[in-house]
């Protein structure tokens, strides 16, 4: 009874979490370059019924679900011209590099609605946060006389999943991605933006079935402590 009122506790728990990252999908459905995360459930241990000797047996029952992690799309998605002039977008993969002028911390991203911003006497192409955008030699761009002093860096990764969000559209890698490599084949349009990853009908479904899983659980934990209450009248 017990094992069922915890069990059904952790699923309202872990639905409630699926809700959140859908809904972060949904508020990222008109941001530029935003790629769509879906949430990874995994069983948590089972264990054997009816087990008097420490012996296996054909019945188990598990102890609930767990989001094991949030795996992000990084999948190229269509262009949308702009009429800015240091709007970019790459075609497939890859990724823009980015400087961070106070920390010196190097991010990702594929939101290329980049902007002019002095820093001195001097232009350099940045990103909404500020961010210097690098070049093929990992160099800030400068902007002088409305041209660019380098061609903007793709860089890419050898494995793409567990990369680590930090917001912002950007992105660190994990040390299981590797180091990043340079992308010279890449191809880079410019005023054009990549659009969101997020798809409405997708994450409506994705609510409608994390809502009713909730619902379901609810029902569980009430069902899973009436009958410890019932016992507990019987026993008194």
């Amino acid at each position: 009874m017990y094992t069922s009122f915890y069990t059904a506790a952790r699923g309202a728990m872990e639905e409630q979490r699926k809700l959140d990252v859908v809904a972060n999908n949904l508020a990222n459905v008109n941001n530029y370059g935003y790629k769509a995360k879906t949430p990874v459930f995994s069983d948590l241990m089972y264990y054997n019924l009816n087990n008097y000797n420490g012996d296996d047996t054909p019945m188990k029952a598990g102890t609930g679900i767990l989001v094991e992690q949030t795996k992000t799309d990084f999948s190229p998605k269509g262009l949308v011209t702009t009429q800015g002039d240091f709007d970019y977008a790459i075609v497939d993969s890859g990724f823009f590099m980015m400087r961070s002028p106070i920390t010196n911390e190097i991010t990702y991203t594929r939101n290329g609605h980049f902007s002019m911003s002095k820093r001195g006497d001097e232009f350099y192409l940045v990103n909404d946060k500020g961010n210097f955008v690098l070049d093929q030699n990992s160099n800030p761009i400068q902007i002088i006389d409305g041209e660019l002093s380098g061609q903007i860096g793709v860089y890419g990764f050898n494995i793409m999943d567990g990369m680590l969000s930090v917001g912002d559209n950007e992105y660190v890698p994990s040390v299981k991605n590797g180091q990043p490599f340079l992308m010279p084949g890449a191809k880079v349009v410019d005023h054009a933006l990549e659009m969101s990853g997020a798809s409405v009908s997708d994450d409506f479904t994705r609510i409608i079935e994390a809502q009713r899983a909730y619902s379901y659980a609810l029902k569980m934990v009430q069902t899973s402590d009436e009958i410890v209450g019932t016992v507990n009248t019987l026993r008194g």
